[in-house]
């Protein structure tokens, strides 16, 4: 892993309007989706980001590339502010970022050929002619580990492996530099999961990819990640690299996921405490004040009702958002 920066996150928000009305709507509100997040993405590197459902993991993915446009903040390629560039310089970038998405039932184009999903980043950013741009689907298959000889067959005929290698193959078509994962094996089996993260992995040094690895699973997360951030409600509690975060994490959040992952181990399993959180997340529309954490948090004091933490170094490359760190 390189020290380059290539993503760079200061203040970034996403909110989501809410309205009311059916001929004339108006805004009553807003779904605090991505709340002032700032973070760095090492080129090379595969940095975790993890959380419960409808924390906003998937939303940050999605802003980081533009496919949101931001509420406010700055997200910086290669030192370039992609918030303010005109679409036209913007369009050039897409390219150089990527996405795989969670669900390889629903990402594919089910009347399209194989051929033609991989072909289309081609086609979009006018990479090659129409020879040169088969050629390079098939290069593409042969990458991913699938047989070119199935590249005029339809999604319907793969399995969900298969369609998530497709999709990965997209994702490579136009040489990106960066890829947001979301969630690439959670709707597959167990067995081909494996398959995918190893798959990932040997791309990611063939061609010096760097990742956002988007998950629930932290015992995957820790294989593959270098970095991880925790999110809760829009924000990140916790970030830090993976053995730090794993072996001593210190946000109650980031203890209470971490307590809940299967070791293969009876012995540790039955002497290791398990911190149930109670109720259930708030609304991200209407976020708790001070730290959002507090109505679940076992060690919340009064302060934490009306003060918000800050976003602290707690040790080197280990930064937190508690006041009881």
């Amino acid at each position: 892993m390189s020290m380059e920066k290539l993503i760079q996150v200061y203040g970034l928000k996403k909110y989501f309007p809410i309205t009311e009305g059916v001929l004339i709507q108006r805004e009553t509100g807003s779904v605090k989706a991505v709340d002032d997040l700032s973070f760095d993405i090492f080129r090379g590197e595969t940095l975790g980001l993890v959380g419960e459902s409808g924390c906003g993991k998937t939303t940050t993915g999605r802003t980081l590339i533009q496919l949101y446009e931001p509420t406010a903040g700055e997200v910086l390629f290669e030192g370039q502010d992609l918030a303010e560039m005109k679409s036209t310089n913007l369009r050039g970038l897409r390219k150089r970022m990527q996405m795989i998405f969670q669900d390889p039932f629903a990402s594919l184009n089910p009347r399209w050929t194989i051929s033609q999903i991989i072909g289309e980043p081609l086609k979009v950013h006018k990479m090659g002619n129409n020879k040169q741009r088969a050629e390079r689907v098939q290069e593409l298959l042969d990458i991913v580990k699938l047989n070119s000889f199935y590249m005029n067959r339809y999604p319907h005929e793969f399995s969900g492996g298969q369609r998530q290698r497709i999709g990965i193959a997209r994702a490579l078509a136009s040489k990106p530099d960066f890829i947001v994962c979301d969630e690439p094996i959670s709707a597959l089996d167990v067995s081909i999961q494996a398959q995918i993260v190893n798959l990932l992995e040997d791309l990611q040094e063939q061609f010096g990819l760097t990742y956002l690895f988007i998950a629930h699973d932290l015992s995957m997360v820790r294989h593959i990640c270098s970095r991880v951030a925790v999110m809760y409600l829009g924000i990140i509690v916790e970030l830090a690299s993976r053995d730090d975060l794993y072996d001593t994490p210190m946000h109650p959040y980031t203890q209470a996921l971490l307590s809940a992952v299967p070791i293969p181990d009876p012995v540790a399993t039955r002497s290791r405490k398990r911190i149930i959180l109670e109720g259930d997340p708030p609304s991200p529309s209407d976020p708790p004040s001070g730290c959002r954490f507090h109505p679940r948090c076992a060690i919340a004091k009064e302060h934490c009702q009306t003060d918000i933490p800050i976003w602290r170094e707690i040790k080197p490359d280990h930064w937190v958002a508690c006041h009881e760190v």
